[in-house]
């Protein structure tokens, strides 16, 4: 039996009150998710990582790569056959059969551009329980690893000439699937994303400046620009969406490897769903975790507006 848990400690010492304890974005994101509740947030991620099979103080090779030199050009590995190209199905199709039968919400896996690299989705999901899945297929991943003495590396970047790892996460709302307000809608969305798309990043993930620089099929993080079938925008929409006039769903490219699910899909409905933004104690949360030291509590349009101070935000539209 896996049992998935919600962290949390003591206020003070005389035991009084649990809070969540510093990790537990959960916590946070679920008020997001019960204000958003009627426009039932869908949510689809895909999960890509890499196959290590040496990861040491001073070594990090991928699984496939030949101990004396690079692999050839990036091409032939991508939803590759045969052993010559694709390194790791053995562990890719048992971490999906470990997940269907713990009953995560996995719908796919590939092998990636880079060799030894992979990716498994998982969705539809409804609003909180994405991250509850993609964290246990998280988990089920390692886990089935482990018996193959390889390891799993989340990193959104291990080298700077080789495809990066994202986690492309697909949203859509009652609204989007519905079709009625047509791409105007898909348009608004889009908007609204464009004006947090510093916020946003800010929270997408750890090391993330080194995969979204505009190349290897990612978008600069200097500029949030949305299209349709563009697999170089921030936010691609799919052209059956397109096709259907609105009716669909949209892909945010930009968050890492490495993001929290419950961080990500929750900023994504507090951005696009909500009149009056709950985000402010998950922005505060996530801040301290990254600077225990330094972070105080600011509000929701503070934090906004020094993010903005940093680095004005340009925008390409389609």
């Amino acid at each position: 039996m896996l049992v998935m848990c919600k962290g949390y400690v003591w206020s003070d010492g005389q035991l009084n009150k649990l809070i969540p304890n510093n990790t537990n974005f959960r916590h946070h994101a679920e008020q997001i998710f019960a204000a958003a509740d009627h426009e039932k947030p869908w949510f689809g991620i895909e999960q890509e990582y890499t196959m290590l099979k040496d990861l040491t103080k001073f070594t990090t090779w991928p699984l496939g790569w030949p101990s004396n030199g690079y692999p050839g050009p990036q091409g032939p590995y991508y939803c590759s056959v045969g052993a010559a190209n694709c390194f790791g199905r053995i562990i890719a199709d048992m971490h999906y059969k470990a997940c269907l039968f713990a009953g995560v919400t996995i719908s796919g896996t590939n092998a990636e551009v880079m060799p030894g690299q992979w990716e498994f989705q998982v969705g539809p999901c409804l609003g909180l329980d994405m991250g509850d899945h993609l964290w246990m297929a998280r988990y089920l991943l390692c886990r089935v690893a482990e018996d193959f003495n390889v390891d799993i590396s989340f990193a959104p970047k291990l080298f700077s000439d080789w495809n990066g790892s994202g986690c492309h996460t697909n949203f859509s709302t009652k609204t989007m699937r519905d079709g009625k307000q047509g791409m105007k809608y898909i348009d608004e969305v889009c908007d609204k994303l464009k004006k947090k798309h510093r916020l946003h990043l800010e929270m997408y993930g750890e090391g993330n400046e080194k995969r979204l620089t505009g190349h290897h099929e990612t978008s600069s993080m200097h500029t949030f620009s949305y299209g349709v079938g563009n697999r170089a925008c921030s936010v691609r929409i799919p052209t059956s969406t397109a096709h259907d006039n609105g009716k669909g769903y949209i892909e945010d490219r930009r968050p890492a490897s490495n993001m929290d699910p419950y961080i990500v899909t929750a900023m994504i409905a507090d951005t696009t769903i909500l009149e009056e933004s709950l985000a402010t104690d998950l922005i505060n949360a996530v801040g301290e975790w990254k600077n225990p030291s330094e972070t105080k509590a600011v509000s929701h349009k503070d934090s906004i507006e020094l993010l903005a101070d940093k680095e004005s935000v340009a925008s390409t539209e389609p």
